[in-house]
């Protein structure tokens, strides 16, 4: 079990069928592997849980943004005077402020090929997309601060706007973002062997090819970001923050305030969602911090649903020419994509450079002897790019899904069956690709033949037979994806009376840590569960973490906890051996009490019939903070433990999804939806259910709902959740799910990732469906009633 950027875990009880898996697959005498429901859950549900905007430290203020309202424009002038003048308005700033404060005054830039400047954290001289922050308003309260943020007057010159990726690359008329990009190109990259794959393409019998965009799409999380500045001249910063990852936003915000890592504080409670826009700091979280220590008193901010959409980073959106090189009887013998992907008007953080990894994942389940991927990251004059669920692997995913597909039409195969000819061998693991990823196990058959069975796919009726007069078809979709990466740290403290502190240097946002870790220390220890308490979100109180994003956090942070735990029970086995006079390898632990339990060459068996026989944890916890302990033992009884993966563990599975299509409407129900994932093994069952249920929810977002939408001008046309497409409960299916266990041999819990795999999966399966349904070569997300029946319309005109 492991996460992403989700808020998922508490989705409701697993179906029978899956209730059914959950009790099987459970171990009653361990609670790892058990279907342990939620300890987050109450105070989430009763309203007790405390979110970042209900934090008010005495004295605050709020701070409200004035944005850019041009998708590219010259700023001529800036008059903050009438704002100024308002009541209660405490202050108004423009980055001429900034520029004279201390403060660089720009986000941590993001390493690109081309030497552009970072993101400002209010526009300096040119806005590069709407919505940028232009000036900042502080007053007494929100309100006010939202009226005085509307009475700022600002000029603009507009300025000519491209939103679409290929064009500002390869339109000589498009105009351009930055003098030291000429071509708007931000950063390029290739993986894989060029030549070997055109020897595959020209050996092949034939090649098969598609079009394909990869929909951009706004992180929708229930809770907008949120941040509140505090700064006192002795201590520095102490910034409460919506963040995924409060270490790193510690970093990002110490570089962008022109301080040490040392003054700021970062504090993150609840975190309402996260999906990857909050796994980086953005102008207001740095601004809030900047304005309070102007002023001398907390400044918080909190995003509107509008400012979330305007600016709060995207995600997707690429343009994809594809080939497939196959011979006739379905053996894949290259694959070659070129991407421009978008990364918005300035790089942030690392989503710029995540297009350029994407290519990694394009073999997905198949041995494909050669693959060649170019990609160019390209500024457009929209909001900027980052990591959304999934983070480049649905992308890639989507590309190799689609291309089988196609592929199988061309040659009269079923997709199914030329999925099953090309799929890697079970033996052939640890796998290495063409383009750089070693999958570290895999067993991909028994999964695919699950989800099949499930959906009764050997019995399906052509779809042109339905009664109703609807179209149905039949979707597959194969994945890996590639989960862990990065060190984490975990400290276990036992305190005086044996309940148990842990501390993860992860941070949840709705992937149920405070749950699963438990479990696993609670295994660990031999110990209860509710004697196990969890902490994350303190950079002040919690050794140095690197966050919870890409899946990663139950293989580095639950390694972590697991191994810190271990030691803490070795140094505890060592002190029961002092109290009971015996050495350290005669003494067993079970549940909670150490014993004598035999002789060796240094411990005669009259020592040990001599000696007390056993002694509870509890009171070895109290020893170890008193009297008595060994003399090269400290006193105290924690460890604390950085986890390093060497590598990265490979999740995969089958998604199978069944749609009905109207031919006259275009409306399209997805009438089954089942999801088979290997995620190695499972701590929690049920919370893996509710990661794979949110993460097909997204993915079915994607898939027929979502897609962000500006103007020629730049202008964001999908401002608000009325006009930006949401799926509702009534939009979705029943989401059936079942597994397989293949253990990873990387870790030693033998966990994989799992949080991301339903965006992966279900965006493909969705779009396979559809076009199985039409029987048609390929249409573009998101699958809305026009565009399906603008699909039929052009397929009958043919």
């Amino acid at each position: 079990m492991s996460d992403a950027e989700s808020a998922d875990a508490g989705a409701a009880d697993p179906s029978e069928h899956d209730q059914e898996a959950v009790d099987e697959d459970a171990d009653t005498d361990a609670y790892t592997g058990s279907g342990e429901k939620r300890r987050e859950d109450a105070a989430l549900l009763s309203g007790r849980a405390e979110y970042t905007d209900d934090r008010e430290p005495p004295g605050t203020v709020h701070l409200a943004f004035v944005r850019s309202e041009h998708g590219h424009a010259d700023l001529e002038e800036i008059d903050t005077s009438a704002a100024e003048a308002m009541d209660d308005v405490l202050g108004a700033y423009t980055w001429a402020d900034v520029e004279a404060s201390p403060s660089p005054g720009r986000l941590q830039p993001p390493g690109l090929d081309r030497d552009v400047p970072a993101h400002p954290v209010l526009a300096t001289d040119r806005v590069r997309y709407h919505g940028q922050p232009v000036a900042v308003v502080v007053a007494e309260d929100r309100y006010r601060a939202r009226d005085a943020a509307a009475a700022v007057d600002v000029e603009y010159d507009p300025l000519e706007a491209v939103v679409d990726p290929e064009t500002a690359a390869t339109d000589s008329e498009a105009p351009r973002l930055f003098e030291a990009a000429p071509d708007n190109i931000a950063t390029t990259a290739e993986l894989g062997d060029r030549d070997a794959t055109e020897e595959a393409f020209a050996a092949a019998d034939r090649t098969v090819s598609i079009d394909l965009e990869n929909n951009r799409l706004i992180s929708s999380a229930l809770e907008p970001r949120a941040a509140i500045g505090e700064f006192d001249p002795d201590e520095g910063f102490t910034v409460t923050v919506t963040s995924q990852s409060p270490h790193g936003h510690r970093r990002k915000l110490a570089h962008t305030l022109g301080v040490r890592e040392g003054e700021v504080r970062v504090v993150s409670p609840r975190v309402g969602g996260g999906f990857g826009h909050k796994g980086h700091h953005h102008p207001g979280e740095a601004m809030a911090a900047w304005c309070a220590r102007e002023l001398e008193v907390p400044v918080k901010w909190t995003a509107t649903r509008s400012g979330n959409y305007l600016e709060g980073a995207h995600g997707r959106d690429h343009r994809t020419t594809a080939e497939l090189a196959i011979d006739d009887d379905g053996t894949i013998r290259g694959l070659r994509a070129e991407t421009y992907a978008s990364v918005g008007g300035y790089g942030l953080g690392s989503g710029a450079r995540m297009p350029v990894r994407y290519g990694r994942l394009l073999s997905s389940q198949y041995a494909i002897d050669a693959i060649h991927c170019e990609t160019r990251a390209v500024f457009t004059t929209t909001a900027p790019i980052h990591s959304y669920r999934g983070a480049g692997r649905p992308e890639a995913i989507y590309v190799t899904e689609r291309l089988i597909d196609v592929a199988a039409d061309e040659l009269g195969l079923d997709p199914v069956e030329l999925r099953r000819r090309n799929l890697i061998s079970p033996e052939a693991f640890p796998y290495e690709t063409p383009v750089g990823a070693t999958y570290d196990s895999g067993d991909y058959e028994p999964a695919m033949d699950k989800a099949l069975e499930a959906i009764g796919y050997d019995e399906r009726t052509d779809a042109t037979g339905a009664d109703d007069g609807r179209l149905r078809g039949v979707g597959i979709a194969n994945y890996v994806e590639s989960t862990g990466g990065g060190f984490e740290s975990g400290l276990v403290r036992v305190l005086p009376d044996g309940d148990v502190a842990v501390y993860a240097g992860t941070h949840s946002h709705g992937q149920g840590h405070e749950t699963t870790y438990a479990q696993l220390v609670a295994d660990a220890l031999e110990r209860p569960i509710d004697r196990i308490q969890v902490s994350e979100g303190d950079t002040a109180a919690i050794p140095t973490g690197t966050g919870t994003f890409g899946s990663r956090s139950t293989i580095v942070g639950g390694n972590a906890v697991v191994e810190s735990a271990e030691k803490v029970l070795a140094k505890a086995r060592r002190i029961a051996a002092t109290e009971l006079g015996v050495d350290s390898a005669q003494i067993g632990y079970e549940d909670g009490t150490f014993a004598v339990s035999g002789a060796n060459d240094s411990v005669s068996a009259e020592a040990v019939s001599g000696a007390d026989e056993t002694v509870s944890f509890e009171d070895i916890a109290d020893t170890a903070y008193g009297w008595g302990l060994p003399d090269d033992l400290e006193p105290g009884l924690e460890s604390t433990t950085f986890y390093d993966l060497d590598g990265a563990a490979y999740t995969f599975g089958t998604h199978a999804c069944v749609v009905a299509v109207d031919p006259d409407t275009g409306d399209v129900e997805l009438e089954r939806y089942f999801a088979v994932d290997d995620c190695g093994e499972r701590v929690n069952p049920l919370i893996v259910e509710g990661q794979v249920h949110g993460g097909v929810a997204q993915g079915i977002g994607q898939a027929r709902y979502e897609q962000v939408a500006y103007d020629d001008d730049g202008t964001l046309l999908t401002e608000t959740m009325d006009s930006y497409g949401v799926p509702r409960a009534a939009d979705l299916p029943s989401i059936e799910t079942d597994s397989t266990v293949t253990p990873s041999p990387l870790n030693e819990l033998g966990v994989k990732g799992i949080g991301e795999a339903g965006t992966i999966a279900a965006p493909p399966a969705v779009v396979n469906a559809v076009c199985d349904a039409l029987d048609i070569t390929h249409v573009d997300m998101p699958l809305t009633e026009e565009h399906v029946w603008r699909a039929i319309s052009d397929q009958n005109e043919e």
